[in-house]
C-alpha cells in the first residue's frame, strides 16, 4: 500500500476531523463531527498540538497521530505526549499505525525532545503490542490520576 505521511495544517482539517471523530467513537464517544472539527481546528490554529496523518495515493485519509508538548521539571527537558493514534478500519493491519508512530518518533528527535509518552486503555491489546514492538516500555513506577472538573 502506497502511504504518504503529512503534517496536518488547516487545509487538511476535514480529513483529520473525520478520523478524529472515528477515533473518539472507538473510545465510546457519540459521533459529533462538528465538535471533532472544532477541536482539531483549535489545536492547529493555536499551535497546541502536532498532527501527522496518513493518506493513500487516492488522497483517502487512513490514520493520524496527535502529539502534545509537555515538559519534565525534574529532568528539565521537553517530552511529547502521544495523545492520539488511530487507523481507519480499512487501513488496519497494513502498517499505517507503525508508520505514524515512527513519524512521531522522528519528529520528537528533531525537536530535541528526550522522549515520548503515551497512555492507552488497559484492554487495547493490539495497540499495546504495537507500542512494545517499537520499544515503548510500560511504566511501573508511576500511577496516573485524573480529576474530573466537569462532574454531572
Amino acid at each position: 500500500m502506497d502511504v504518504q505521511i503529512h503534517r496536518a495544517d488547516a487545509t487538511h482539517l476535514d480529513g483529520v476531523a473525520s478520523l478524529f471523530d472515528a477515533y473518539r467513537g472507538f473510545y465510546g464517544q457519540p459521533s459529533n463531527l462538528k465538535q471533532s472539527r472544532d477541536f482539531i481546528a483549535e489545536r492547529i490554529a493555536r499551535d497546541e498540538s502536532v498532527i501527522f496523518f496518513a493518506e493513500d495515493a487516492a488522497g483517502q485519509a487512513l490514520g493520524f497521530v496527535q502529539l502534545f508538548p509537555t515538559f519534565s521539571s525534574i529532568e528539565a527537558h521537553r517530552t511529547w505526549l502521544l495523545g492520539d493514534l488511530f487507523s481507519a478500519p480499512a487501513a488496519r493491519g497494513r502498517g499505517v499505525g507503525k508508520q505514524l508512530m515512527n513519524t512521531a518518533r522522528a519528529f520528537a528527535l528533531l525537536s530535541g525532545a528526550k522522549g515520548l509518552t503515551l497512555e492507552t486503555a488497559t484492554d487495547n491489546h493490539v495497540a499495546q503490542r504495537l507500542y512494545e514492538s517499537l520499544g515503548y516500555v510500560r511504566d511501573s513506577g508511576y500511577y496516573t490520576y485524573c480529576l474530573d472538573l466537569k462532574q454531572g
